[in-house]
């Protein structure tokens, strides 16, 4: 879901990437694949503990790189961002591709899905013409063998040309028997000779042009007859054509000549166009590149000039030192190469489809021979589950019943433990004001220590672990079983509708839990303007923070404070009432921005439905409470000690007979009233700027005009509070309504501070929700105030 230590906050910060080798004999491995191909189940599993993680030099990608070891060699496994293809359209394709051809690993292992084999070849071709150091990798052999497919590995092998591994990520014997072969890669002496994929005939006669100068210039080797022979090759190509149009007299036999030169270059291209380049091609074929792993590809090189890619061009310039381009030769070599195409009726907007169908033509070939169902309805569960989940009249109500699900299970489950928690850390607390008050500590230090920093602390532990503890797993479940994606499906369209993307759906997912993480999590989403759209109306969807306050206000006055299954249930589809309308107002939003600031129109992506798999529930408690939980509970208790000081300090310092918290809350007074609210409230969402979970203590605090938070032990006490600091169900709804729609956290706003390079978009993302949360407020309370 895109959080761990490393991805919010200052931990988005570029800081390079450095390989960390634990012996200078260490082999470094990339480790590359689709996405839900099992790549990270077998990177961890190979690495244990022995992990970093930071992120990719000049890029906002998270990389992780670990260590393992056998019996011959130590290795360094970098895990690159999952990926369909090499053809950069996103910052993760990108690495992907630079680490790749620049990051001068050993080997590359290609991690492939054993149920969907064909479609993850694609990446393996592509993979194959940077590289023959390949180790193709078919996990989940498993989940192929119980849908009846079975994949004949040495077949695989034979046609790719490299070596090939069945595993299961989760079964170490297979990961052994794979780093075998790993072992048998690197020692390797002589190159291997991968399957070539066979372009149209015109692509494969303009990458011989242009090929033997890219091998001089990469390689310096001088290919035979050098920029003179490319120059004539391309001369000979394009000469038959261009007499044929000169001869055209009309449109109509303009393209006649065409086509029929185009067909006679293909047909005869050893008569003309290999017999202008046949000096160069044989020269080529006798001076092969280096043997370094660390050697680019002329032929892939030369494919690449073609279909030029300006970031590309970027990174080789960084790698080589010198501009490809700037050599005389590799340009007289492209631009014959190019002007063969042309003349071949093969226009440059054309090309890379041509490239692609070409790839998906070889996938599909090597597949047929290495694949083999049984079954052929495999996965007609799947589809039957698809028919039913993505579809218009059942999959949003199937949703919205999920996360109904997910909050009642949530606030069931976290109230005792809840309690359980407070009461022991603030036992802790008596203990450690006996301790102060044993030393002598002044009161202003016992105060401010234990009264103000230790018992903000106590109550954001003890009202946000439970609840994360509960919501994180069940929310990790979704998305290891591939509902998730489902979700993304459903929303795409929607998203559309607002001009936004329909991965913003998946970014929104994770604003549940915890916003920063929906912030970083925007990284999947390729467009820089769409992207931003995400970012700025993540916030309208409630973190984690704000569920206590909304939970709390909804039992107390709309559900009753009395308890019990079905007031829970209540609870539960009130507060995804709230939660829906949030998401109704992102939409809105998202609309607004895409036809104002952000205009634009949606770009397409490509969503993978996963195959519906068993979660493995052990693993997901472990990973949710480790990696998840226990960070951002972490995180709130980094931003909540310093609040927790300030407002002792604010309720504690006075300026003639009130506090300052007093002073500024009747300052605010006024401006609240419009707002259905008072400056009380206002004021606590204002202290609750590092954390949310934080705002009722303070609400409490200030009513009871005390020096520090204090904890009520039921609702009921706490509604009859309220009640007596005039709350009514208008002060009721209007703080849900601000509490769902204000600025977003501290921590929240310096993530999208990283993220943007900027602070335009964090005062867009500050503002925009506020503006909006003022708006309603003063609506609803203007409204209910003619309706008394």
């Amino acid at each position: 879901m895109g959080l761990t230590n490393t991805s919010v906050g200052m931990g988005a910060v570029d800081s390079g990437l450095e390989i960390r080798k634990q012996a200078p004999t260490d082999k470094v491995v990339a480790i590359a694949g689709n996405p839900n191909v099992g790549k990270s189940t077998l990177f961890n599993n190979l690495t244990g503990m022995n992990q970093h993680t930071g992120n990719w030099p000049g890029k906002t990608v998270s990389n992780a790189q670990g260590w393992c070891k056998t019996g011959r060699h130590g290795y360094v496994l970098v895990d690159i961002p999952g990926t369909y293809s090499l053809m950069a359209h996103s910052a993760e394709e990108e690495v992907a591709r630079n680490f790749i051809c620049f990051g001068k690993s050993d080997a590359v292992v290609v991690v492939c899905d054993a149920t969907c084999l064909e479609r993850n070849l694609n990446l393996v071709l592509q993979t194959m013409e940077i590289s023959d150091r390949v180790l193709v990798c078919v996990n989940l052999l498993d989940e192929a063998k119980r849908k009846h497919i079975s994949i004949d590995l040495n077949a695989l092998s034979d046609e790719l040309g490299v070596p090939v591994a069945g595993t299961v990520a989760r079964k170490k014997k297979s990961l052994d028997r794979m780093m075998d072969q790993l072992d048998d890669l690197v020692d390797r002496e002589t190159a291997l000779t991968p399957f070539k994929v066979q372009y149209d005939p015109l692509i494969e006669q303009a990458i011989r042009i242009a090929e033997p100068a890219i091998r001089a210039a990469v390689c310096g080797k001088s290919p035979v007859g050098g920029s003179d022979a490319a120059a004539e090759a391309g001369e000979a190509a394009s000469g038959e054509v261009a007499a044929g149009e000169v001869a055209a007299q009309d449109e109509a036999t303009r393209d006649r000549a065409a086509s029929a030169e185009a067909r006679n270059i293909e047909e005869a291209s050893d008569e003309t166009g290999n017999a202008a380049v046949g000096e160069v091609a044989e020269a080529a074929a006798i001076s092969p590149c280096c043997d370094s792993p660390a050697a680019l590809s002329p032929r892939w090189l030369a494919l690449k000039l073609l279909d030029y890619d300006r970031s590309l061009m970027d990174e080789l310039k960084a790698y080589l030192g010198f501009d490809i381009l700037e050599d005389p030769a590799v340009a007289a070599g492209v631009e014959a190469a190019r002007d063969y195409l042309k003349a071949g009726g093969l226009r440059p907007e054309q090309l890379k489809d041509k490239i692609v169908s070409g790839l998906v033509k070889a996938a599909e070939a090597v597949s047929r021979k290495a694949v083999h169902f049984q079954k052929e309805g495999y996965n007609d569960g799947d589809r039957r589950l698809d028919k039913v989940l993505t579809s218009k009249w059942a999959g949003y109500p199937i949703m919205l019943a999920l996360l109904a699900l997910v909050f009642w299970i949530t606030i069931t489950g976290a109230n005792y433990p809840s309690a359980l928690l407070s009461d022991l850390l603030f036992k802790v607390q008596d203990r450690l004001l006996d301790v102060f008050h044993y030393i002598g500590a002044p009161e202003w230090l016992t105060g401010m220590l234990v009264l103000g920093i230790y018992r903000v602390l106590a109550w954001v532990v003890s009202v946000m672990l439970p609840p994360m503890a509960i919501f994180f797993p069940m929310f990790t479940l979704l998305e290891d079983s591939g509902y998730l994606p489902r979700i993304a499906y459903n929303l795409d369209k929607p998203f559309k509708c607002c001009h936004a993307c329909g991965k913003q759906a998946l970014t929104m997912c994770m604003g549940f839990g915890c916003n920063a993480a929906g912030i970083v999590g925007c990284r999947i989403i390729d467009s820089p303007r769409e992207r931003l759209i995400a970012m700025v109306t993540n916030n309208f969807v409630p973190c984690n923070g704000r569920f206590p306050t909304l939970i709390a206000i909804i039992s107390m006055f709309f559900v009753g404070v009395a308890g019990g299954a079905g007031n829970t249930l209540l609870s539960s589809l009130l507060l995804t009432l709230l939660i829906l309308f949030g998401i109704l107002m992102t939409f809105a939003v998202s609309k607004a921005l895409s036809m104002t600031v952000l205009k634009g129109v949606p770009s397409s992506f490509t969503l993978e439905l996963p195959p519906y798999r068993r979660p493995q529930i052990g693993k997901v408690i472990v990973r949710s409470i480790f990696d998840r939980t226990l960070f951002v509970l972490g995180r709130a208790i980094v931003v909540a000690a310093p609040a927790g000081l300030l407002i002792w300090i604010m309720a504690n310092v006075y300026v003639g007979d009130l506090s300052l918290l007093a002073h500024c809350s009747a300052f605010l007074d006024p401006f609240a009233r419009l707002m259905g609210l008072d400056g009380v409230i206002l004021m606590a969402f204002i202290l609750g700027l590092p954390a949310n979970e934080i705002v009722i203590p303070i609400i409490i605090m200030a009513y009871m005009a005390q020096g520090s938070l204090l904890e009520f032990d039921s609702l009921t006490q706490l509604k009859e509070l309220l009640v007596a600091n005039g709350w009514t169900w208008v002060t009721a709804i209007c703080t849900m309504l601000f509490s769902l729609m204000h600025w977003p956290c501290s921590t929240t706003l310096l993530t999208i501070r990283k993220e943007t390079g900027g602070w335009k978009w964090v005062i867009a993302s500050f503002l925009i929700p506020t503006l909006c949360g003022f708006v309603l407020c003063m609506l609803v309370a203007g409204v209910a105030g003619m309706l008394a």
